[in-house]
């Protein structure tokens, strides 16, 4: 940002979608919505093994041509004749092939198109690939905004990009473009570019090939991957690498910055380590040790692409210089190094498989903030740093949105579900079954796609409590839950009771302040308690309203 009148709106906007271009918000839903969200018959019958993926941009005219070739496999014996391929328009596909030798038909309609494919065996497999070539939607305000980013870094020089979450991947390549469905065997990234650019990917390079005033560069990754995260980056870069000594033993560490910002990049990036390593300690090892990990400098403020994480933060502490949670310890970090690798855990390792599900998402990376906040400063600077945050819900929509349409829920999915797993840790009220917890969801469904079902009933079954209420009334509902409560007249007796919540709320709290510890299961009716001189103590309602997200009210007149 170049003006300062810009950066107002540009942080509004950041406080209600955050990190993601989530498309434009709908209260109806259309045809299109529904053949871009839904897994109808024409994509059911087929899974995508592997994407290869060929691209060649024309900076000047802001053009692409390329080709995809979708590999994949019959899962159903008898399928229909088509398969749905998307690719968003304007983007036009010239010819599909399949196997690589013979021509087939197909028709379009809007964003999708009906590839008729040869009639398959099931569990046999086949490829079909895709040619095309047109001009892609350009990105206005990446990432928020998706597309293709044709910008010029502060030399002048081109530097290219895409962001797309939400949006989708078919905004620049043809895929099956459904977030339940990735790539088994990886994919491929192949970029022709001048040669006087560097094109950089995820996973590995995999070979550089210069002719005619031509650079090709393939990349390459192993383990599946979502659409949305393949993406090219062409710019000047420069390059170094390093290695991280982790759970699983030695992660390749690789950096790619604009040449000039080398020296600031650096000292910056000493940051990912220690990040490493918090995270690895909470939620489990790096989940791509054969990809390695890889921070790439952007032309956006940053993204979560799978071993190869956008960054954008203009090389200093903090969102843009700023403390979210206004409480100081969001600036003695660099909130897009922590959060969107944090998205390697939760986004790209554990994957929703519908967008309305995406608090799996950002619920959990907003969490991870809290826990390097903790892991590094202690517990109590976590919590703080964690109720900092608050503020920022809104609580006008529910979390959770429509199914079967490409349609998030409410961009509380951030800070409301990164409330929402504090105040369950705190109920729980055990860090090591906590910590197991978090570890567990990512070896239990390594490199899976997963619905918020499956992370719920998790939860619930580990820990031992049935927070299936509770998860209703935060992913469902935008009621805040209020504790009411009264002292009896003699003073004797506490009562309490839920207010403002949904019928089974079902909420524990747990007071501690050592050695002592009061816990409560309020319900809608009024309970009572015995006031002792340690419940008096362990009765403070500014410590239940930090530690859980609840309102607090004395009701008088009881």
């Amino acid at each position: 940002m170049k003006k300062i009148f810009l950066l107002l709106p540009y942080f509004i906007l950041f406080l209600n979608a955050a990190f993601a271009q989530l498309g434009v918000r709908k209260e109806t839903f259309t045809h299109a919505d529904s053949l871009r969200g839904s897994l109808n018959p024409e994509r059911t019958w087929w899974d995508v093994l592997r994407y290869d993926i060929e691209v060649k941009p024309d900076y000047n005219n802001k053009t692409i041509e390329g080709k995809t070739t979708i590999h994949y496999k019959a899962v159903k014996e008898n399928h229909p004749a088509f398969m749905q391929v998307d690719l968003q328009e304007p983007l036009i596909i010239d010819s599909c092939l399949f196997n690589n030798n013979r021509s087939v038909q197909f028709t379009k309609e809007g964003n999708a198109w009906h590839v008729n494919a040869p009639k398959q065996k099931q569990y046999s497999e086949a490829s079909i690939t895709v040619y095309y070539h047109g001009k892609p939607r350009e990105a206005v305000r990446p990432p928020w905004d998706g597309g293709w980013i044709w910008k010029k870094d502060s030399l002048g020089r081109p530097w290219m990009s895409v962001a797309c979450q939400g949006l989708g991947a078919s905004v620049w390549y043809p895929c099956k473009d459904h977030q339940s469905d990735e790539p088994d065997n990886g994919a491929s990234l192949t970029m022709i570019v001048p040669d006087t650019l560097v094109a950089v990917g995820n996973g590995r390079l995999k070979s550089k090939y210069l002719k005619d005033g031509l650079a090709r560069y393939t990349w390459e990754v192993v383990d599946p991957i979502n659409n949305y995260n393949i993406i090219p980056y062409i710019g000047k870069y420069v390059n170094w690498t390093d290695t991280f000594m982790g759970e699983k033993g030695k992660l390749d560490l690789s950096y790619w910055v604009l040449d000039y910002e080398l020296s600031k990049a650096k000292k910056q990036f000493e940051q990912v380590k220690p990040m490493l390593r918090a995270f690895e300690y909470w939620m489990g090892p790096y989940p791509f040790y054969e990809d390695g990990y890889k921070l790439v400098q952007a032309p956006h403020l940053g993204m979560e692409h799978q071993s190869a994480v956008a960054y954008g933060n203009k090389f200093q502490n903090g969102y843009l210089g700023t403390d979210l949670s206004g409480t100081g310890w969001g600036l003695k970090w660099d909130f897009i190094i922590v959060h969107e690798s944090g998205h390697e855990w939760f986004a790209n390792n554990i994957t929703s498989k519908d967008l309305a599900d995406m608090w799996v998402h950002e619920g959990f990376t907003n969490y991870s903030e809290t826990l390097f906040t903790d892991y590094y400063y202690g517990k109590e600077a976590g919590n703080e740093y964690n109720y900092g945050t608050r503020k920022r819900i809104r609580n006008e929509t529910n979390i959770i949105g429509p199914y079967g349409v490409n349609k998030e829920g409410s961009g509380d999915m951030y800070y409301k579900g990164g409330n929402l797993l504090q105040t369950i840790r705190h109920a729980i009220d055990n860090d090591a079954k906590w910590r197991q917890i978090l570890r567990g969801l990512n070896k239990t469904y390594y490199h899976q796609t997963v619905t918020t079902a499956q992370v719920e009933n998790y939860i619930s079954n580990q820990s031992g409590i049935n927070f299936s209420k509770v998860f209703d009334q935060y992913l469902r509902n935008t009621q805040i839950p209020v504790l009411n409560y009264y002292y009896a007249k003699d003073n004797k007796y506490l009562f309490y009771k839920w207010d403002n919540c949904i019928t089974g709320f079902n909420l524990q709290l747990v007071l501690n302040k050592d050695p002592q510890k009061l816990r409560l299961s309020p319900t809608k009716e009024w309970k009572k308690i015995e006031l002792t001189k340690e419940n008096k103590i362990l009765f403070d309602t500014s410590f239940i309203e930090k530690n859980y997200y609840v309102n607090v009210e004395e009701v008088k007149g009881e």
